[in-house]
């Protein structure tokens, strides 16, 4: 099957089966497609549209997310993952707005220049929002195209990534590059899926060498495994009424810049923490542990509700807030503090 013949066999069947209706189609500059691109990445698009349209109404241009404060960005994402990407995304509003005047780069080159904007990214920002010729590689084109291709090994090795894109980038037309860009992504997830992929309505099916093997599932091959070291964690709950107390994490690392319980390791006793020493507390009641994964590791989080009964005064400047239950503020906040407050 020739290049042309594969863009075009892609191209036909977007413009039928595509999906030409969601919220970054309408009004494609560089900043709204720019802004989809990273909130797609290793999230779903069902869950990406309402963060979308919340983050747009929020910050329509990115002028006013460079002017945001890093807990408005944060706020806005809280429950999405993968926070380095918010910060990211904020770093680079304000690198646009600061050195490019507002204005996104018009090349690949420069793109990729810019914090948390792949190769792959600034390929879909050029392709889709300034009609540039600039291939893709994305985690739905690879399984698109190790399938095609029946490409051994695991796509995250170099010399594997190195043919992918040499494919990638012979395929990519020179015409209709953001609809073709567009319709690699539709395919991979909507029909070349993980699991369960409906071969038979795929439009490259009759020339996909792992579907004339009878190999579809073995394709992209997976990343050797490695068992995930475990941690462990405390996390401090102190209540006073309807507030609970909350530290501001370092902005790098870990839920960096994001709002959590004070924590504490599980073999140090409860009221050894500082934040309680002064608080002649008696009695503490501990919920059921439960485990939190990151991408690295296992976290297990072992949380312990403490009733105040006096609130203390917080120091200026202190990286500690009191958070109102009825009245949240607008903060970033981790995942497991999220859902522990929920339950709150």
């Amino acid at each position: 099957m020739s290049s042309s013949d594969f863009s075009q066999a892609v191209l036909n069947w977007f413009d039928e089966h595509g999906r030409h209706d969601l919220p970054w189609q309408h009004n494609k500059t560089p900043y709204r497609v720019w802004v989809s691109e990273i909130m797609l990445q290793q999230t779903q698009v069902v869950t990406v549209i309402p963060y979308y349209e919340k983050f747009m109404a929020s910050f329509p241009t990115v002028e006013a997310l460079a002017q945001a404060s890093s807990d408005e960005v944060l706020h806005h994402w809280t429950g999405l993952g993968y926070y380095a990407r918010a910060r990211n995304l904020h770093k680079c509003a304000q690198t646009v707005v600061e050195q490019f005047n507002g204005q996104f780069p018009q090349t690949v080159e420069q793109l990729e220049s810019l914090s948390g904007i792949g190769r792959s990214t600034a390929g879909a920002i050029a392709s889709i929002s300034m009609g540039k010729h600039a291939a893709i590689l994305d985690g739905n084109v690879k399984r698109v195209l190790s399938r095609f291709h029946a490409i051994q090994g695991w796509p995250g090795n170099k010399k594997v990534a190195d043919a992918m894109w040499e494919i990638a980038e012979r395929y990519t037309p020179a015409k209709r590059t953001g609809d073709y860009t567009q319709a690699m992504m539709d395919l991979g997830a909507t029909l070349c899926t993980r699991s369960k992929p409906q071969c038979q309505v795929c439009p490259l099916m009759p020339n996909c060498e792992a579907y004339a093997q009878g190999r579809v599932k073995e394709f992209p091959n997976s990343k050797p495994k490695k068992d995930k070291p475990i941690k462990s964690v405390r996390l401090l709950i102190m209540q006073h009424q309807r507030e609970v107390l909350l530290l501001q994490q370092p902005s790098s690392g870990i839920w960096g810049g994001l709002w959590i319980f004070p924590q504490q390791p599980v073999e140090q006793a409860v009221f050894e923490s500082p934040l309680l020493i002064q608080q002649n507390i008696s009695n503490y009641e501990p919920k059921e542990t439960f485990r939190h994964t990151f991408s690295h590791y296992h976290l297990d989080i072992e949380p312990v509700c403490i009733q105040l009964p006096h609130k203390p005064e917080l120091v200026a400047e202190s990286p500690l807030l009191w958070y109102n239950l009825d009245q949240p503020a607008s903060v970033g906040l981790a995942a497991p503090v999220k859902k522990l407050m929920e339950a709150l």
